[in-house]
């Protein structure tokens, strides 16, 4: 661990620092639409737009790298995510905040890839897991720091859209000033989705769904709390919960998903995720037991995504496993998307904010039903021979799950050469 931070700590600060800016600006927004008054519909094409960009910037980041390298397109693109947050405050208006948050998700999808690239380099075979774990590590703490530093100014003014601008262009100091060599880059042309599906129906359509949860609570958490009538103190600590929960209970899932059939721990972690949302859809009034809600639904959700790659992985050889990330991260795009435009028309209808709990309360109970049906078609593979469960957030691109993959492999190697 210490050897990663001594190679890696400029990398790991620069993003804190970017999911600190990411974080800020995503609640922030929430709060100033209905500021501004733009309707839940409205805000949730501005929530959704940020997950366009960020499926286009996973895809066309590696052939940007290739041509300029590592330091020029994290500078440039760190330099435009800066801009662009000093431009909301200033045309408050649906079309230019879509418009930004497009071009905001392209870069951080690409600054992610050259960060977790750069990363991947910087380890060894014997810390790449200590470096994906900090690595995550600093990205959860990024955004809880975020939510807290929402609370320093008002959100109708400019105060807190230049402080994550400034925050981000910071974030590029210590990585310009390392003396860290930057990595070759290369990238491994993914499968088909008709193939992966072949192979792993569960993890394809378990990705979709799992999608569209996180991208309702990355993007539409903020909204919901406006809608609910909660202060900008509560609305932060209410989205923080959904991070906290993920980082507490990521480990404690992982460890028994390597001890049972994942099936059946999707089924159930799946069905403790939806009643998580029915709680807050029942009891949302509550504050306190609205931010046990999220703590329970963000703990499931993000867990979810490392179980099914896990899951899908169980049924890959080795060196089909770098392919297949790529189809799993840009299935994980496509529901992504669309999360949030279903949770603003169902909070736009009768339902009001609690169609956002209804929404991900849904999707849930579908991906426990699909798993349950999954395990009558097949039977599962047996426990000592399945893979390890690595921990990764849906946050990542490419890049950090065939990170984890490589880890996943590594480990199987080492418990085959202990047994």
């Amino acid at each position: 661990m210490l050897q990663v931070l001594s190679s890696a700590w400029a990398l790991l600060l620069g993003m804190c620092l970017l999911m600190v800016g990411n974080g800020m600006q995503g609640t922030l927004l929430g709060i100033r639409g209905g500021i501004e008054n733009f309707s839940t519909f409205e805000m949730s094409i501005v929530m959704s737009s940020y997950f366009v960009g960020f499926l286009g910037g996973s895809r066309m980041a590696p052939g940007m790298i290739r041509r300029v390298g590592h330091v020029r397109v994290f500078a440039a693109l760190a330099s435009l995510i800066s801009a662009v947050m000093i431009l909301y405050p200033t045309f408050p208006n649906v079309i230019v905040w879509s418009l930004g948050r497009v071009l905001i998700g392209f870069c951080f999808s690409a600054v992610y890839v050259t960060a977790e690239s750069w990363l991947n380099n910087a380890a060894t075979n014997e810390n790449r897991g200590q470096a994906l774990s900090l690595y995550m590590i600093v990205q959860t703490l990024g955004i809880v720091i975020a939510q807290a530093l929402l609370l320093s100014a008002d959100p109708s003014g400019f105060v807190l859209f230049v402080i994550p601008s400034v925050l981000v262009s910071i974030a590029v100091t210590p990585i310009l000033l390392s003396i860290t060599p930057t990595p070759a880059f290369d990238t491994t042309k993914p499968m088909r989705i008709r193939e992966l599906v072949s192979y792993s129906p569960l993890g394809c359509v378990g990705m979709f769904l799992l999608g569209g949860v996180f991208s309702a609570q990355f993007g539409m958490a903020s909204v919901y709390g406006a809608e609910a009538g909660l202060t900008v103190a509560q609305i932060s600590l209410f989205v923080a919960m959904f991070f906290v929960g993920s980082v507490i209970l990521q480990y404690p899932i992982g460890w028994i998903s390597d001890r049972m059939d994942r099936r059946g721990l999707i089924v159930v972690v799946s069905l403790i995720g939806a009643g998580g949302s029915v709680l807050g859809m029942l009891l949302g009034h509550l504050f306190p037991v609205l931010l046990v809600s999220a703590f329970v639904v963000g703990g499931m959700s993000n867990p979810l995504y490392s179980l099914l790659i896990a899951h899908t992985n169980d049924f890959l050889e080795h060196e089909d496993m770098a392919a297949a990330s790529g189809v799993l991260v840009f299935i994980n795009g496509l529901g992504a998307i669309l999360g949030p435009i279903i949770t603003g028309w169902m909070m736009g209808t009768a339902l009001g904010p609690g169609g956002f709990y209804l929404f991900t309360a849904g999707l849930f109970v579908a991906l426990a039903s699909y798993a349950a049906y999954r395990s009558t078609r097949r039977a599962g593979v047996p426990v000592d021979e399945t893979g390890n469960y690595v921990a990764i957030y849906p946050s990542a691109t490419t890049v950090a799950v065939e990170v984890a993959q490589e880890v996943a492999i590594e480990a199987d190697q080492d418990d085959e050469n202990d047994a």
